[in-house]
């Protein structure tokens, strides 16, 4: 793929490189919540925080490319939250809210988290469509791009090496290479959506704060009365609401998260089935054990036993 570019590599990576240091780009990003590089390339961010320092909820106008090195825990993306681990890469457009919990069973031995994250702004982008002809087609499938993406199979392994080697790299090496990484994600090979723009609807947005708070909180005790103040609703016009919404009771979604939760603890870490029971937020082992073999027609043990196989 290199040679595919290199005959007009050096043009493209002078040109960027200049506007890279008119830049001046920040060390930290994820610690700013207004993120202005409408007149910069991009941003490389290689962040090493305890698990509970990172950014909550944001949305900025540029795009973002985040690859989780190490960590694992429930991620909201625009419309969708879901459980991520260890080596997941997700495109996001710009404008989509979005923000990673981080669950301290994750971390590595000093209780932290790593993430690479690289911004890139839609004026760049713009400016290289316009510069240069040879990519123009790639940029504009990256235009194109509505949904916030993950990335699998070979396309991630190979964006996976990309971004570990820009680590070390200096700022010309890391350019051509983040060169390289425009083929990759505009191409959206190997990939699937992972969350889509939120509605500007009061009652989709309200029930995007409860399923927020569940996130933050099922690993405890979840009282009605608390969600439903958090709502701002009273607790029997927030279970009409709740029902109405999503088909289901509250504590039927809290379980079911509750649940999905158990599952990625039993995949990707050694917790026993008890440990993995309490930290989930039941209460009561035999409860929990016959909850999730209603729920995926298996014990916990055998379900942990199906997935390492």
């Amino acid at each position: 793929m290199f040679k595919k570019i290199v005959s007009f590599s050096e043009t493209i990576v002078l040109y960027l490189h200049k506007l890279l240091i008119l830049s001046k780009m920040k060390e930290k990003l994820k610690y700013c919540q207004n993120i202005n590089i409408e007149n910069c390339s991009f941003s490389f961010d290689r962040v090493y925080v305890f698990h509970n320092e990172q950014i909550t909820v944001h949305q900025q106008n540029t795009w973002e490319l985040s690859y989780v090195i190490t960590g694992g825990g429930h991620r909201m993306i625009g419309d969708k939250i879901e459980t991520f681990s260890a080596g997941e890469v997700i495109l996001i457009p710009p404008n989509i809210p979005h923000c990673w919990t981080f669950d301290e069973k994750f971390t590595d031995s000093k209780g932290k988290i790593e993430s690479i994250t690289i911004e890139i702004s839609s004026k760049f982008l713009e400016k290289c469509k316009n510069t240069f002809p040879e990519l123009s087609e790639t940029i504009l499938m990256l235009q194109n791009t509505v949904n916030a993406i993950a990335f699998s199979g070979e396309t991630l392994q190979k964006i996976q090496q990309i971004l570990i080697s820009m680590v070390t790299q200096n700022m010309l090496e890391r350019l051509a290479a983040f060169i390289l990484l425009f083929d990759l994600i505009s191409q959206k090979k190997d990939s699937n959506s992972v969350g889509s723009f939120v509605v500007n609807d009061d009652n989709v947005n309200k029930l995007k704060r409860v399923e927020l708070y569940v996130m933050n909180h099922f690993p405890h005790e979840i009282r009605l009365e608390d969600v439903a103040r958090f709502a701002g609703l009273g607790k029997s016009g927030f279970c009409i609401f709740f029902r109405k919404m999503t088909g289901k009771t509250f504590f039927a979604f809290l379980t079911e998260y509750r649940i999905k939760s158990a599952c990625q603890m039993l995949q990707i870490t050694d917790l026993s089935v008890s440990e993995i029971c309490f930290s989930c937020g039941f209460q009561d082992l035999p409860y929990f054990n016959r909850t999730f073999k209603k729920t995926k027609g298996m014990t916990p043990t055998d379900f942990r036993r199906l997935m390492s196989v």
